[in-house]
C-alpha cells in the first residue's frame, strides 16, 4: 500500500500542467478566462434571446426588441441560462485542463462529497439565511457611496424589469430554474470550483477567497450592490474551502437566489424596496446576524482544522 501511495505521489509530482509547461501563472489564466467567459456568456445570451424573439414575432426590427425587452423577459431568461450553461459551466470544465490532468480535474474543482457533506450542506444553507441582515447592512453602506448616474439608472431599470416580471403571471418553477438553479451551478463552477482553486495555487487560500469574492461581485456589473455581492462571494468561497466541496456553496447559492424569487413574487414591496442612506437596517438584527453567522463560520473552520490535522488528505 505504501509503495502504491509513493508511486502515485511521484507521478503527481512528475506531472506538469499546460500552464506550468508554458510558464503561465494559474491566477493569470483564471483571470483571463473569467473575463472571456463573461463576454462569451453575454454574447451567447443575447444571440439566443434575439433568435427566440424573432422566431416568436416574425420579422421585427432588432432595435425594437431591446427597446421593449421587458415584454420578452421570459425569452431573455432562456438566453441567459443558455449562455451560463455553455460558458460559465461546460466551457470552464474543459478550460480547467490547462491547470491539471484529466484524472485530477474533479479533485481540482472540489467536485467531491466527503462524509460530512450533508452536514455542511445544512450549515451552508443556515449560514446564508443568517447572514442576510448583514448583507442588507452592506447594501446600506454601499448606498452611502456616490455612484455615477449611468450605473444607478442601469441598475434601476434592471430591477424594474425583474419586479414587473415577478409581479406578472410567471411560472414559478421555471423562474426558479433560470434565476436559482442555473446560476447556483454555473457561477459556482466558474468562481468557487475553478477560480478559487487557481488563485489558491498562486497566492494561497485567504487571498484567493477575497479576490474571487471581489471578482464575483464585479461580475454582476452592479456597483450599487458591489459590497453585498462581494460579501456573498467571499462567504461562498470560504464555505467551499472549509467543506472541501463545492456542493454546499451551490446549495447556499440556490437558497439565496431562490429566496429572492419567492420574496419578489409574494412580497414585492419588501423585496424591491429601494436601498438608500436613510434605510439603515435595525442594528440589533445586524448584531444577531453577525453572532450567529460568526459562530457557524468558526465552527466550520474548527471542523476543517480537525480533519486536516487528523491525517486526512485535503485536495
Amino acid at each position: 500500500m505504501k509503495q502504491d501511495s509513493d508511486q502515485q505521489q511521484s507521478m503527481q509530482a512528475a506531472y506538469q500542467s499546460w500552464a506550468e509547461r508554458h510558464g503561465f501563472a494559474n491566477w493569470v489564466l483564471a483571470l483571463l478566462w473569467i473575463i472571456a467567459a463573461f463576454f462569451l456568456f453575454q454574447f451567447a445570451a443575447l444571440l439566443v434571446f434575439t433568435i427566440l424573439v424573432m422566431t416568436r414575432e416574425g420579422n421585427i426590427d432588432p432595435v425594437a426588441i431591446y427597446e421593449s425587452m421587458t415584454d420578452y423577459l421570459d425569452l431573455f431568461f432562456i438566453g441567459n441560462s443558455t449562455g451560463q450553461i455553455l460558458f460559465l459551466g461546460l466551457a470552464t470544465w474543459f478550460f480547467v485542463r490547462l491547470h491539471t490532468s484529466s484524472e485530477q480535474r474533479s479533485a481540482f474543482m472540489r467536485f467531491s462529497a466527503p462524509s460530512d457533506t450533508v452536514r455542511n450542506l445544512f450549515l451552508a444553507v443556515v449560514l446564508i439565511l443568517s447572514i442576510q441582515p448583514t448583507i442588507w447592512f452592506l447594501g446600506w453602506l454601499n448606498a452611502l457611496i456616490p455612484m455615477p448616474e449611468y450605473f444607478t439608472n442601469l441598475q434601476s431599470s434592471q430591477m424594474e424589469m425583474i419586479e414587473n416580471f415577478l409581479k406578472s403571471d410567471h411560472i414559478l418553477w421555471l423562474t426558479l430554474f433560470h434565476v436559482a438553479v442555473v446560476p447556483a451551478i454555473c457561477e459556482e463552477v466558474l468562481y468557487r470550483s475553478y477560480a478559487l482553486r487557481a488563485f489558491e495555487k498562486s497566492w494561497g487560500i485567504w487571498p484567493a477567497i477575497i479576490v474571487t469574492g471581489l471578482l464575483f461581485g464585479l461580475y454582476h456589473v452592479q456597483l450599487s450592490n458591489l459590497l453585498p455581492l462581494t460579501g456573498i462571494g467571499i462567504l461562498l468561497a470560504y464555505v467551499t474551502w472549509v467543506s472541501k466541496s463545492v456542493f454546499p456553496a451551490m446549495a447556499a447559492h440556490f437558497v439565496n437566489n431562490g429566496g429572492s424569487v419567492l420574496l419578489g413574487t409574494y412580497y414585492p414591496t419588501s423585496a424591491f424596496a429601494e436601498m438608500t442612506p436613510e434605510t439603515m437596517p435595525p442594528l440589533w438584527g445586524v448584531v444577531l446576524s453577525l453572532v450567529i453567522s460568526g459562530y457557524i463560520v468558526y465552527w466550520m473552520y474548527n471542523q476543517h482544522k480537525k480533519i486536516s490535522t487528523g491525517g486526512t488528505s485535503y485536495v
